[in-house]
């Protein structure tokens, strides 16, 4: 039976905090749709305190960048950029055309076609996630898409040099120093500086991901991809020291960033408070972690292997490690994850910032319908129809009379089909 043994915040609480920020994002967007670049300053202007005459790079301003940078932090960019698009390429080999023939006459198929634009959004408020630079624009650019614009918010008053190295070397085609919910609204409603979209993607934080969910359908988006989420699944072959660790190499992310360890080891878990507060004494990004440990940290205590499959697909985690002796048998089990690391040796920050698979991942238990960003998520597979039907019978059934003529003026012209 499963037996919490550490607890989050409650359900009531995080709905308080929902409200808000959907009534927050909500006003915003108003704002800037009704009044558009003048809106778009104002909100930069009062969350970020920038508010500078262009909001999109210049080629000098982008240059100065790129020389802040020494030869070593631009090697680290290529490099790491190298592997997304790497693993993209593969990605898009599995994505392939199709054209049938079903029966005499009748030709059938699909297309993979990229979107014509797309927006790639990269946080930077508390950290500049350099990374996030590679998983959208490297990958948009991987999947053809003709226009891709960048965003990321200022960093301690400019333009962080990193992102916008990571940007422009990935092959952004205009960048922009813009963040927060007004950067969402600019790119998927366009504005006298940057036109309109088809697409948003990246993570973000809460106000963020809530701006996506609201001009969903309006733009297409990637996902919801709020606050990032952490789950261990361990046993006793994981000690406190690597549980801890990992733990909080994810809390520091943000006040309100899940951490949640799943074992079957109740030794383990009930070392895990003493070592937090042992490791939290060292980390410089204490502040930060305590509170997401303390308000989001969960401990779930498990009887076996099976119970903790569950206990995991329920919460739909966006990262999930694997710290057991079998970890494989989680591999073929598990059904609901953003992303899976497998084994002792395999930690979330690999992912995050170097390895080739996107970090770009669901939250908030999207994980039960929707997988991370990838190359085809920037891709359309769009049927096609090469046939002569006389489908009248099926149209009168259905009570489609404009359908019947279009099918009998096939009729009287070319003779009936094997679609009659």
């Amino acid at each position: 039976m499963v037996e919490i043994l550490k607890s989050s915040r409650t359900v009531e609480q995080n709905a308080e905090n929902q409200r808000t920020v959907r009534d927050t994002v909500a006003g915003i967007l108003d704002e800037i749709e009704a009044r558009g670049e003048s809106a778009v300053r104002e909100f930069s202007e009062r969350y970020d305190g920038w508010n500078p005459k262009n909001f999109r790079l210049s080629d000098a301003d982008i240059e100065e960048c790129l020389n802040e940078l020494t030869p070593r932090q631009t090697a680290d960019i290529a490099f790491a950029q190298e592997q997304v698009r790497r693993f993209a390429e593969a990605q898009k080999s599995t994505l392939r055309d199709l054209e049938i023939e079903t029966l005499p006459g009748v030709v059938l198929g699909h297309r993979n076609l990229p979107v014509d634009s797309v927006a790639c959004y990269v946080p930077g408020g508390k950290f500049p996630l350099v990374a996030s630079a590679h998983m959208g624009v490297v990958t948009a650019k991987v999947a053809g898409v003709n226009r891709v614009i960048a965003l990321s918010p200022p960093f301690e008053g400019r333009p962080n040099p990193a992102v916008v190295a990571a940007m422009h070397l990935g092959g952004a085609d205009e960048i922009y120093s813009l963040g927060g919910v007004q950067a969402i609204a600019a790119a998927a409603l366009g504005t006298e500086f940057c036109a309109p979209v088809s697409v948003v993607v990246g993570p973000g934080n809460a106000f963020v991901a809530e701006a996506k969910r609201q001009l969903f359908g309006r733009v297409g988006i990637d996902l919801i991809a709020g606050p990032t989420e952490t789950l261990l699944i361990a046993d006793d072959s994981c000690d406190a020291e690597m549980a801890a660790t990992d733990l909080l190499g994810q809390a520091e992310h943000g006040y309100n960033s899940p951490a949640v360890l799943i074992t079957t080891s109740r030794t383990l878990a009930e070392a895990l408070p003493a070592e937090i507060e042992r490791q939290l004494e060292e980390l410089p990004t204490a502040e930060t972690a305590r509170r997401s440990w303390t308000d989001f940290g969960q401990i779930i205590h498990c009887r076996d292997d099976a119970e903790m499959v569950d206990a995991a697909d329920a919460l739909a985690f966006e990262h999930v490690q694997i710290l057991t002796r079998n970890p494989d048998y989680f591999l073929q089990n598990l059904s609901n994850y953003g992303a899976l690391f497998v084994g002792q040796e395999t930690n979330v920050a690999y992912g995050d910032k170097v390895i080739g698979t996107n970090h770009t991942l669901p939250t908030g238990r999207a994980a039960r319908y929707t997988g991370g960003l990838w190359v085809g998520k920037f891709i359309k597979t769009c049927t096609y129809q090469k046939v002569s039907p006389a489908a009248t019978a099926r149209s009168a059934l259905e009570g489609f009379w404009g359908h019947k003529a279009q099918a009998d003026l096939r009729v009287r012209r070319y003779g009936r089909s094997n679609l009659a």
